[in-house]
């Protein structure tokens, strides 16, 4: 199905259930507890806002990547399963004495990838809530839905809703792959964090400040002197860029360069491409890719072409 993927996004809506892991984080000492984690502002989010964050080590690198909203009194924190139980528990260590609640909510919401030309017009005829900006949230009648793009939605939904709209979707919706949905991630130029690629990377050189994903003035985070060291004092030398190859490519390989005997950089995550070959999104020194052939793998392995990404490496999204 990959070969009419991107065709079929132009003309119907595209689904498939999400994996994802999703952790509800509710008490009152919430919101202080997440502001002191994340590096993101978390108290944005009262405000119908949805965004995506990380969680870094005390060296200031990545340990995970979310997609985080709050409804009713309850922020939900979603990230890939494979790294659920480590973020949790990596959670749960800093709670102490605050009145905090961290709960697997995986088995009571059921996750839903919605995107595609006609993913609006479906929401709007199955009378679901339809945020109108991208990363904004609304929810209604045991249903959460939020915009991530023009195209391209998450829905979480209760049982009861789930038994009311599951079977519409499924009629009016082309059914997609985990592989694909991973794929438009990776257009979008929004990274994930799994377990390969864990402690490698400060949030700069994956474009979380290109993304909003990082905010630099909400004060004391877990690694944020780190990160806020490298935005204001020091001098960025990697970037995430969007690669192409014509061989198979996967998290944490190493990319290369033309003039380096050593990695020049690693590749985040990757997804077979639609018109064949493989995509990928590929932290990278940014001299080797402004000026350098990149190779995946080894010094001699496959050329990796670099692709563009919705925002400029460089310049925030806007």
């Amino acid at each position: 199905m990959m070969d009419n993927f991107l065709q079929t996004m132009q003309t119907q809506a595209v689904w498939l259930p999400l994996d994802d892991g999703l952790i509800a984080v509710t008490g009152d000492d919430a919101e202080t507890f997440l502001q002191g984690q994340l590096t993101n502002d978390v108290r944005r989010l009262v405000h119908g806002q949805a965004q995506y964050a990380g969680m870094c080590s005390p060296k200031g690198r990545l340990l995970a990547s979310f997609l985080l909203w709050h409804v009713q009194g309850t922020t939900f924190v979603q990230m890939t399963s494979e790294i659920q139980s480590f973020v949790q528990k990596r959670l749960g260590m800093y709670i102490l004495r605050s009145k905090v609640k961290l709960e697997n909510v995986r088995s009571v919401w059921h996750l839903i990838g919605l995107a595609g030309m006609q993913a609006t017009a479906l929401l709007e005829t199955l009378g679901l809530p339809l945020p109108g900006q991208r990363m904004s949230c609304l929810a209604a009648q045991g249903v959460m839905v939020v915009r991530l793009d023009e195209q391209r939605y998450c829905l979480a939904l209760d049982e009861a809703a789930m038994a009311r709209y599951a079977q519409s979707v499924e009629e009016a919706a082309q059914r997609m792959s985990p592989e694909q949905w991973r794929w438009l991630d990776i257009a979008a130029g929004i990274p994930v964090v799994l377990p390969q690629t864990q402690d490698e990377f400060v949030p700069q050189m994956v474009n979380f400040d290109l993304t909003h994903s990082v905010d630099f003035k909400k004060g004391c985070y877990t690694g944020q002197e780190i990160v806020a060291r490298m935005q204001y004092l020091g001098r960025l030398k990697r970037r995430m860029y969007r690669v192409h190859a014509d061989v198979e490519l996967s998290p944490a390989m190493p990319v290369f360069s033309s003039d380096m005997t050593d990695p020049t950089g690693m590749i985040v995550q990757a997804a077979q491409a639609p018109e064949g070959g493989w995509d990928a999104l590929a932290v990278v020194q940014i001299s080797s890719a402004t000026s350098e052939v990149l190779h995946a793998g080894a010094v001699d392995g496959a050329v990796l072409v670099l692709r563009d990404l919705p925002y400029a490496v460089g310049e925030p999204v806007v």
